[in-house]
Order: structure tokens, then sequence, then C-alpha cells
């Protein structure tokens, strides 16, 4: 079964890569442009610290 939402992204991602000569540099830097000039804000997020495990922090203390 396809999904038309996938089929539609691999569609544009082909047609892109035509257009500029599938040359990644190019492909990038117009990804890159058009991110600058797209007027919705990015967001970036702060990564997660993961806390340590308790059984793990007892198995290390325990090696000590």
């Amino acid at each position: 079964m396809k999904d038309p939402i996938v089929e539609e992204v691999r569609r544009f991602r082909h047609e892109h890569e035509l257009r500029l000569g599938q040359d990644l540099d190019a492909i990038l830097a117009d990804i890159r442009q058009h991110q600058l000039v797209c007027s919705r804000p990015m967001v970036r997020l702060q990564p997660k610290r993961i806390a340590p495990h308790k059984r793990l922090q007892r198995l290390a203390s325990r090696r000590r």
C-alpha cells in the first residue's frame, strides 16, 4: 500500500534534485536559503539530560 503523502514528498525531492543537477552542495544551499526566507520560526530545543538509572548507579558504586 502506497502512502500518498510519502509519494508526494518523494516526487518533490526528486524534482528538487533534478532542478539542481543532483548536486548535494547546491541542494543543501537551496534548502538553507529557503529556511532563511521562510516566515515560520525555527524551534531549537535544548538537549535534555538523561538521569542515570538508579540500578546502574548501584552497580557502579559496587565496582569501586
